[in-house]
């Protein structure tokens, strides 16, 4: 503590990798007493990330009995997650909340919307539970890796740990679209349980005649997805590829320091 009774950020800092570690008592102490000018909390970017949680949020009210709200509320919520981004790195306001924030609103609020095309199609109950559960653990996986590994951020791949991961993350271009085509899908999935009425193209082919719009948009987005959720299992084995490398560079130092004992 300093003279002021305020956390001194300097205290019981270690470092692992890149990063510098900090002592989790100093962490809450600092977050405790951060000021106005310099609160983490209100960044700009945070900001943005706490408005797509209260949209997600409206869309899930909306979503059993308003289609257009829902729709709405969802989609400006999606197309928030590629301003925050741009707004911290803009203003200097990056930070590890806002990062671990952004991941989990997207995880959250995906997985409500699985949640509910689950009952919307019981027949398809399983694959979205797979879905989810893919999801989640990838991510989770990939995220505490990084952190294992001393890297600053989830999206800091290089290509040598995996060109697909290292293309996904560095270019936006790649990630936004992958990740928007994906929520599409689902989207679209959840509308065509509202909207029963064909576009009219049968005059373009027999087989576009019956089709709604949100049918549509369902066909080339559905592989969108489906790329999605193998790039989801790529992250899923590279995390787990690394964590066992980990494990066996810890266990074998071990020796290492057993074998100087002795």
């Amino acid at each position: 503590m300093t003279k002021n009774g305020s956390a001194n950020p300097s205290r019981k800092m270690r470092r692992r990798g890149s990063i510098d570690v900090v002592d989790a008592k100093v962490a809450v102490d600092l977050a405790t007493a951060q000021t106005y000018s310099e609160n983490v909390f209100l960044f700009i970017p945070n900001l943005i990330g706490y408005t797509r949680i209260i949209l997600a949020g409206l869309s899930l009210h909306f979503m059993s009995y308003h289609p257009k709200y829902c729709t709405l509320a969802y989609v400006i919520s999606c197309l928030l997650d590629a301003v925050d981004g741009q707004a911290a790195r803009a203003l200097g306001q990056t930070s590890k909340f806002g990062a671990v924030l952004d991941m989990v609103t997207d995880r959250c609020t995906t997985s409500c919307l699985l949640c509910y095309l689950s009952s919307a199609y019981p027949n398809f109950a399983v694959v979205f539970q797979l879905l989810i559960s893919l999801d989640f653990a990838s991510h989770y996986m990939h995220m505490y890796s990084s952190l294992v590994t001393g890297s600053r951020s989830h999206k800091l791949v290089t290509s040598e740990v995996s060109r697909i991961l290292w293309y996904y993350y560095n270019d936006s271009r790649t990630l936004f679209f992958m990740c928007a085509g994906n929520e599409l899908f689902f989207v679209s999935l959840y509308l065509m349980k509202w909207v029963d009425t064909p576009i009219g193209l049968g005059a373009y082919s027999s087989w576009l005649a019956g089709l709604t719009w949100p049918e549509l948009v369902a066909i080339p987005s559905a592989f969108v997805c489906a790329g999605k959720n193998i790039i989801n299992l790529v992250q899923l084995w590279k995390a787990s590829k690394i964590l066992v490398g980990v494990d066996l560079a810890e266990r074998a130092h071990a020796r290492e320091l057993q074998a100087k004992k002795e």
